[in-house]
C-alpha cells in the first residue's frame, strides 16, 4: 500500500529513471535512518553486532547514493564514443557498491573478534530491543518494495538491493536474540553474532559482486528473450530455421541481437528482402532490442539434397557432443559433391585443434562408408547461448 502510495505521488513521468531515482532517494532515507537508530541501539547496549549492524544500513544507503548516480549516468544519451549509450555504468556503480559492502563486512569481523577475545558485558534494555524490531520490519518492506520497482523496470541492481534487505533482516533477527540472550548468558554472544552478521555483509558483497560482473563479462541471455527471438524470427513466411543467434548487452534493458536465417534460394531477392526488413523493424520494437538478420539461402527443392541432409542428421545424432548442424549445402557436378556445413559444439567441449581434427576426420568417415563419392567440408560452430 506504502509502495503504491510513493509510485502515484513521487512518478511523476512513466520512465526507468524515475522508477530507479524513486528507489534510490527511499533506500537512502530509510537506511540512513535505521544506521542513525542501530548506531545509538548499539552505544547504548555496548553491543558491538548492533553496531555492525549499524554500519551495514550505513553502506546499504551508500550503496542507494551509488545506485542513484548509476542510473543518472547510465541514462545520458548516446554519442560519438558511445554509440550504444552509457547503460553500462549502471553495472559499474554496482560493483563499486559491492566493494565496499565487503570492505565493511571485513572491518567489523576484526571488531567482532577484538570482542570475543576482550568481552564487554551487553546491557539490554526494552526501547532499544523494540527499536531493532521496528527496524526489522521497515527492511521487509524496503526488500518488497524494491523488488517491486526492480520488476517494473527490470533493475538487476534493484533486485540485487532486495534480496540485500531481505538478507539484512536475517541479521537483524540474529542481532534481537543476541540482545535477548545477554539477560541471562555471560557467554560473549555479541561477539560471535557480530562475526555471522559481517560475514554475512561479505557474502552479500559477493553476490553483488557476481551479479554485477557476470553482464560485464558476457553472460549468456535470458532464455525467455532468446525463445521470443527466435520464435518470432520463424513466424515470418518463407524463414524456415535460424541459427548463430549472438546477443550484446550495453546496459539494462539495452540489447543488440544478430541472428542468421535459412531461406529459399529459388525466392525473389526483393520479395525476400522486403520479409528480413519487416522482421527486423517488428521485432526490435517489440521485443526492445537492435535486432540484425542474416540470411542464408538454402535449397529445399532438391531431393538429392533434402536425402543427403537427412542421412547427415541420422549420423549426427550418433555424436552427443554436436548440438545441432546449419548451412548445409552440396556444391559440384556429377558423382563427385561437397557436403558443406557447420556443426555446433556443446560449449562443455573445449575446442583444441586435436579435437575439430577428430570430430572432422570422424565425420567424414561416417559420410562415405555411406555415399563414398561425398566430401565434407566442415565449420565447427559454438552456440552462444
Amino acid at each position: 500500500m506504502l509502495s503504491q502510495l510513493l509510485i502515484k505521488t513521487f512518478i511523476k513521468k512513466d520512465t526507468r529513471d524515475s522508477y530507479g531515482f524513486l528507489a534510490s532517494i527511499v533506500g537512502i532515507l530509510t537506511n540512513s535512518l535505521l544506521f542513525i537508530i542501530k548506531l545509538f541501539v548499539g552505544i547504548i547496549t555496548k553491543s558491538i553486532s548492533v553496531t555492525a549492524d549499524a554500519f551495514n544500513n550505513l553502506s546499504d544507503a551508500t550503496s542507494s547514493l551509488i545506485t542513484m548516480l548509476g542510473f543518472k549516468l547510465a541514462s545520458k544519451p548516446a554519442d560519438k564514443e558511445h554509440p550504444f549509450g552509457h547503460g553500462r555504468l549502471e553495472y559499474l556503480s554496482g560493483l563499486v557498491v559491492s566493494f565496499m559492502v565487503i570492505i565493511v563486512g571485513f572491518e567489523f569481523i576484526k571488531s567482532s573478534y577484538q570482542r570475543i577475545t576482550n568481552p564487554v558485558p551487553v546491557n539490554f534494555q526494552t526501547i532499544p530491543f523494540i527499536l531493532i524490531l521496528l527496524s526489522i520490519g521497515t527492511k521487509i518492506w524496503l526488500s518488497r518494495f524494491n523488488n517491486y520497482v526492480g520488476k517494473k523496470i527490470n533493475s538487476s541492481a534493484l533486485q540485487a538491493s532486495s534480496y540485500d534487505a531481505l538478507g539484512d533482516v536475517f541479521t537483524s533477527s540474529c542481532v534481537a536474540l543476541s540482545l535477548i540472550a545477554s539477560k541471562w548468558i555471560s557467554f560473549p554472544i555479541d561477539g560471535y553474532i557480530g562475526i555471522l552478521v559481517s560475514l554475512f555483509i561479505m557474502y552479500s558483497g559477493y553476490s553483488l559482486i557476481k551479479e554485477t560482473l557476470n553482464p560485464l563479462l558476457g553472460e549468456a541471455a535470458d532464455p525467455d528473450l532468446v525463445d521470443k527471438i527466435i520464435n518470432g524470427v520463424l513466424s515470418y513466411k518463407y524463414i524456415t530455421g535460424v541459427h548463430d543467434l549472438i546477443m550484446h548487452n550495453y546496459g539494462p534493458g539495452k540489447f543488440m541481437a544478430s541472428i542468421h536465417a535459412e531461406v529459399p534460394q529459388d525466392i525473389s531477392l526483393v520479395q525476400i528482402h522486403e520479409i528480413i526488413d519487416r522482421a527486423e523493424r517488428e521485432l526490435s520494437e517489440n521485443l526492445n532490442i537492435v535486432l540484425v538478420i542474416h540470411m542464408d539461402p538454402i535449397n529445399t527443392n532438391d531431393e538429392e539434397v533434402n536425402f543427403a541432409l537427412e542421412e547427415l542428421e541420422k549420423i549426427i545424432k550418433n555424436y552427443p557432443l554436436i548440438t545441432s548442424l546449419h548451412d548445409f549445402r552440396m556444391v559440384g557436378e556429377g558423382e563427385r559433391k561437397n557436403l558443406i556445413f557447420d556443426i555446433v559444439i556443446d560449449y562443455k567441449q573445449p575446442l583444441t585443434e586435436e579435437f575439430q581434427c577428430n570430430i572432422v576426420e570422424s565425420l567424414n568417415k561416417d559420410i562415405k562408408n555411406i555415399h563414398p563419392e561425398y566430401n565434407a567440408i566442415i565449420t565447427i560452430d559454438r552456440d552462444f547461448m
